[in-house]
């Protein structure tokens, strides 16, 4: 039988680098992972609606630095930076209250996503925003695979919807798919998200992987 592996993980040190990169650890190993999972579940959530692709986290032994990735940056850093000010203070105050030290260097970097439709993130919340204003759920995954696909390097996109669709009594599962996506080839650049859509009736879980080519060592 098959397992399903997060496609990310799959192709840690082949294509891909980890979310978190800490320099200088030792023994601190519980604290710093305590710190990045909670750290980016506060961002996650305080950040929706932001069109975040995801969100990055270097240490050092006295040094803290978190990359914000998205396709609007200006709605992130606000008038004059004062959204970004803002932001800083507010992860500050998050990190003393889960218990965590705070480094003596510590940076928020908000970098601009330039493809937004080829990254799963941000299409995942474009069709979570799509079911969240009651569109049809057919009519936002095919919407959205069609932007997709016309960005440039995707050659494959699958949504997968979940949950009580269309308001049915009952839970069921839909999935859309244009182009390919192989799952298994451990060179190929394969984007994949989760997202959820808040309705009144339930939640509705998305999943979204695009497939942006094959990578080659040049």
């Amino acid at each position: 039988m098959t397992h399903s592996v997060h496609p990310y993980a799959h192709r840690l040190g082949i294509i891909r680098d980890w979310q978190s990169r800490w320099f200088g650890a030792r023994g601190k190993y519980q604290e710093y992972l305590k710190a990045d999972v909670l750290l980016r579940e506060y961002l996650t959530k305080r950040l929706r609606g932001y069109y975040v692709d995801g969100v990055d986290i270097e240490r050092g032994a006295e040094s803290l630095r978190i990359t914000v990735r998205t396709s609007r940056p200006g709605l992130v850093i606000g008038r004059s930076g004062e959204g970004a000010t803002k932001l800083k203070s507010d992860i500050q105050e998050r990190l003393r209250a889960i218990g965590a030290a705070i480094p003596r260097e510590f940076k928020l970097d908000i970098d601009e996503v330039k493809n937004p439709e080829a990254h799963a993130g941000i299409v995942g919340y474009m069709i979570a925003e799509g079911l969240e204003k009651r569109l049809p759920f057919r009519r936002v995954a095919k919407q959205a695979i069609e932007k997709s696909m016309a960005a440039k390097g995707v050659q494959g996109v699958k949504v997968v919807l979940s949950g009580r669709l269309g308001g049915a009594d009952m839970g069921r599962r839909e999935s859309f798919k244009a182009g390919q996506v192989p799952l298994t080839t451990l060179r190929a650049d394969v984007d994949f998200a989760r997202e959820k859509a808040y309705l009144s009736y339930g939640v509705i879980g998305i999943k979204v992987w695009i497939y942006r080519g094959e990578v080659f060592e040049s």
